[in-house]
């Protein structure tokens, strides 16, 4: 950072924080001038105030060019943070310590995670090789391990076996879960298949006895998904460097632990969807109804937004969708920010058990209760319920008569969960508690209440940093509905299933979802009006037809603005004079419904030749110099009108194929509506299907999207089906023996009810069907 001449890094970093008083507009009270005088002073004597003042100079920028953040983890405990514009949560207000975050007893660097809008994080980064010097600058490396199904997969491809050998043994080792990843000896252990395969089939004995030893080996090199590196000098001094194998960035040859132990401090730029989402409904919002939100200022006491929650309305919302957490949001029904901070730290093994105390608490005061009445000063937030993992470093220091430094040591020694240390640490603390004057019994209690925390638990600066996200997401949803579930549709282009779920939500809002138009669409999902200024809507956008380019997109959309809406198919084709106007992408257009306002699609279809014909002769005169048949043609009424042969019009069912195959889904409409009443008695859709145990009896119901003919060893037909209702889709299997009685039935876009077994043999649910039959009105 360049500095002022005779200007210490630690008085720059003092003034922009005394600065900062008046950005934040915070009155400088006794509290404040302390607590900044504290924190500076730590920071002066760990020789830090350089690395702040880079984070913070990065905030700055990002700030001025408008691009969303957030700053996760304990940083969000400081006051000069939150002063210099690096952080935006007042720790005051928020109750949150410095020194979770830094303390004067803590050996390693302070760490500062940032986020940004994650379609914005590479002009951050391009904004740090300028600043600091491209040979200064590099992403940092990251090692891909064999992991047990990987090395199965890797070992049989080696080997030459073919790829069904390798993925059968592959698919019967089971998923590890998050933070223990599963291992090749435990999966023989746990999965009776998988060991009866090895003991009596020398392929896949040979397969496993190879990949065991493979296993846990380095395999590749990629870029880590956030770590950047800021060296003092040419960053080749520091570590080797070489070029992403698949983008061509400079990227550090050691990992980020290395990159630490050789001195280099490590800075993390995570891109984070919900941010590009909240910046394209706030750029929304002032282009549609001119109203300005300032997103990091919003009221944090909105009744709409407490509402929303408490009804249970969490799709697209960061950190507070899903099943479970919409379950016990609706029964918490939230009145306050620290009730949304409360949910995104207890929602996780361990702490989720307290959810259920805090929401009785909340609705029944009476209940609040205190295991040591020191305790309240500590928990009174949260109802006398541990909540956070500082809940369990503040009760180590105030009633075990912990360090910092040792309640920093509590917390990994937990997080590893090695036996042999967790009893050490609970003799340890166990021990403190009843010096400082409780009962051996209440000791014991304590240890009881504080253990499922410390390895899962969020730290509370890091729940208020998320909190203050999702709070944002929810507001902008309660707020602004359409144009927050446009925003949402963008962020998940080209993800059909995720689309499909929007849209399903869409609808629940009474939100209609419109195709594609030539006439309205921009690139991307768009909000429109109405007919007579009515209700909004949301369009699909001409990005999402497949076969259409964005080029060819674009050319509509320009044009459009240049010369008002089309009129007809003739007026389009005489405009849009463009080399990539094909048949493809011309079919694709008719075929999505984007020009409906232009034709009828069976007709546009049929007369796909003559209209590319049409479009030609106006460009030839456009572009070259020897005139077309049109273009010599000075009386415009003499020029030939593009004549459609006639023809029947499509049909409903024709038209939602069509979308579904330009668009990934139905929009218009869907094939299973005239069926509604009958899915509704249905007691299983096929979303709650799929979750049900292997070898569960299951009837239900839903439209064929794939139908895949296998011919078995003897010669038999079975098929492989997709099946989807209105929210989700499942595999099926049809053996040969029911395949011969009812392969009139099975053909896409038939709409049929089913009854089998749930099978999760391959890794992922399916229904091995027993009974098919054609749903009928």
């Amino acid at each position: 950072v360049t500095l002022p001449s005779g200007v210490t890094y630690d008085e720059e970093l003092q003034r922009l924080t005394h600065e900062g008083l008046n950005y934040r507009g915070m009155e400088k009270t006794n509290e404040v001038e302390e607590r900044i005088g504290y924190e500076l002073g730590i920071i002066r004597k760990k020789k830090y105030a350089p690395y702040f003042l880079v984070v913070a100079d990065l905030l700055r920028f990002a700030r001025e060019r408008g691009i969303l953040t957030n700053v996760r983890g304990s940083v969000a405990g400081s006051l000069v943070t939150y002063l210099t514009g690096i952080t935006n949560i007042n720790p005051l207000e928020y109750k949150l310590p410095f020194e979770r975050f830094l303390n004067p007893e803590r050996p390693s660097a302070p760490d500062i995670d940032m986020d940004f809008a994650d379609n914005r994080r590479d002009e951050v980064i391009e904004y740090v090789r300028k600043k600091y010097g491209e040979d200064r600058v590099a992403q940092v490396g990251t090692f891909g391990t064999m992991l047990a199904r990987g090395a199965v997969r890797d070992v049989a491809r080696a080997l030459s076996y073919p790829y069904a050998v390798g993925d059968k043994i592959s698919r019967l080792i089971p998923l590890g879960s998050q933070g223990f990843p599963m291992t090749i000896t435990r999966a023989l252990d746990i999965t009776p298949e998988l060991n009866a395969m090895y003991e009596n089939d020398k392929e896949t004995k040979d397969i496993i006895d190879l990949a065991k030893k493979l296993e846990g080996c380095t395999r590749h090199i990629s870029v880590h998904a956030a770590g950047v590196v800021i060296a003092p000098g040419p960053v080749t001094d520091y570590t080797p460097t070489q070029l992403d194998p698949r983008g061509g960035k400079i990227i550090t040859q050691y990992e980020m632990h290395a990159i630490e132990d050789v001195g280099l401090l490590k800075f993390d730029f995570l891109g984070i969807k919900n941010l590009s989402i909240l910046t394209d409904a706030v750029r929304m919002v002032k282009e549609i109804n001119r109203l300005s939100v300032d997103i990091e200022n919003i009221p944090l006491n909105d009744e709409k937004t407490f509402d929303l929650l408490s009804r249970g309305e969490t799709m697209g919302l960061f950190q507070l969708n899903g099943a479970g957490m919409t379950r016990y949001l609706k029964d918490l029904r939230p009145t306050s920010i620290h009730d949304i901070n409360a949910m995104v730290a207890l929602y996780r093994p361990g702490p989720m058990e307290s959810i259920p105390k805090y929401i009785e608490r909340k609705h029944k005061p009476e209940l609040v209760s205190y295991l040591d009445h020191r305790l309240k000063g500590i928990l009174d937030e949260s109802y006398g319920v541990i909540t956070y993992q500082d809940d369990v470093l503040l009760i180590a220091i105030n009633l075990g008569g912990y360090s910092w430094l040792e309640a920093d040591k509590l917390r990994k020694a937990m997080g590893k969960k090695i036996p042999k240390e967790m009893e050490a640490q609970r003799e340890k603390l166990v021990e403190g508690f009843i010096k400082n004057g409780m009962t051996p019994k209440k000791a014991d209690e304590m240890w009881k209440l504080i253990e499922p925390f410390a390895a899962y638990g969020f730290n509370k600066a890091h729940a208020a940093s998320y909190g203050r996200v999702a709070y944002q997401t929810a507001y902008m949803k309660a707020n602004f509905p359409v144009i927050y579930m446009t925003a949402v549709l963008t962020a998940d282009s080209g993800e059909v299933e995720k689309i499909a779920e929007i849209i399903s939500e869409c609808k629940r809002m009474e939100i209609p979802v419109l195709p594609p138009d030539v006439n309205e669409s921009f690139g991307s999902f768009t909000v429109v009006m109405g007919e007579n200024g009515g209700k909004e809507n949301i369009r699909f956008g001409l990005y999402t037809i497949k076969n259409l380019g964005t080029e060819i997109a674009d050319e509509v959309i320009e044009e459009r603005k240049r010369g008002g809406k089309y009129k007809d198919l003739s007026d389009f084709l005489e405009r849009v004079r463009h080399r990539n106007v094909n048949k493809k992408s011309l079919e694709s257009l008719i075929k999505s419904g984007a020009m409906d306002a232009l034709g009828e699609r069976n007709q546009m279809l049929l007369n796909l030749d003559e209209a590319l014909e049409y479009n030609r002769e106006f460009m030839k005169g456009k572009s070259s110099n020897q005139g077309s048949l049109f273009s010599l043609m000075n009386d415009a009424a003499s020029i030939p009108k593009l004549r459609l042969k006639e023809t029947r019009p499509a049909r409903q069912e024709e038209k939602l194929l069509w979308e579904r195959e330009l668009l990934g889904l139905y929009v218009s409409g869907h094939p299973l509506e005239k069926f509604k009443d009958k899915l509704r008695e249905l007691k299983t859709k096929i979303g709650g299907a799929k979750k049900l145990q292997n070898g569960f009896p299951v009837i239900t119901a839903g439209i064929i999207e794939e139908a895949k003919k296998i011919v078995t060893k003897r010669g038999e037909s079975m098929f492989f089906m997709k099946i989807s209702d209105f929210t989700d889709s499942v595999e099926t299997v049809i053996f040969p023996g029911l395949y011969e009685k009812s392969k009139d039935m099975i053909r896409e876009g038939g709409c049929v009810a089913i009854q089998g077994k749930v099978s999760h043999r391959n890794g992922s649910p399916s229904i091995i069907v027993e009974k098919i039959k054609e749903l009928e009105v």
